[in-house]
C-alpha cells in the first residue's frame, strides 16, 4: 500500500510514516516508480508504535522494544518477554520517576516563591 493508504487507515501523517521509517520503527519496500510500499503489516506497526509513544517511551527505546510486541497494540501492547525487555521498561520508569522528582522539585521552589508575593499584585 502507498504512504497515503497507511495514513489514511492508521491516521497518522505521512511526515511522521515517514519519520518512523527514517528511526528504523517502519519498513517499506519501494515501487518500480520509488515510492513506498508498504505491507498490510505495517498497519499493525503503526498502531504498536503509538501505543509505545502513548506510554512515553523513546523511538531509540521504542527501536528496542518493538520486536517484544504482539497483538494489534490498539491501546494496550501485549508483549512477548524477550530477553532484556523488564529492565528496559524498569529503566524508563526509574527515569520517568526521577523526572517527576525533579519537576516536583522544581514546582515546589516556584509555589514557594509565589507564596512569598503579596497577595492581589500582578506582574
Amino acid at each position: 500500500m502507498l504512504i497515503g493508504e497507511l495514513s489514511r487507515r492508521t491516521g497518522v501523517k505521512a511526515r511522521l510514516l515517514r519519520y518512523y521509517e527514517a528511526q528504523g520503527l517502519l519498513d517499506a519496500g519501494r515501487a518500480p516508480n520509488g515510492y513506498r510500499d508498504y505491507d498490510e503489516d505495517a498497519v499493525v506497526t503503526v498502531r504498536r508504535v503509538r501505543a509505545l509513544l502513548d506510554a512515553g517511551l523513546s523511538t531509540d527505546v521504542i527501536r528496542s522494544v518493538l520486536p517484544c510486541v504482539r497483538g494489534e497494540a490498539q491501546e494496550v501492547p501485549e508483549f512477548d518477554w524477550c530477553a532484556d525487555l523488564r529492565g528496559i521498561l524498569q529503566g524508563e520508569m526509574t527515569a520517568m520517576d526521577e523526572r517527576i522528582d525533579s519537576l516536583r522539585r522544581t514546582r515546589g521552589t516556584l509555589a514557594g516563591y509565589v507564596a512569598q508575593s503579596p497577595v492581589g499584585t500582578s506582574g
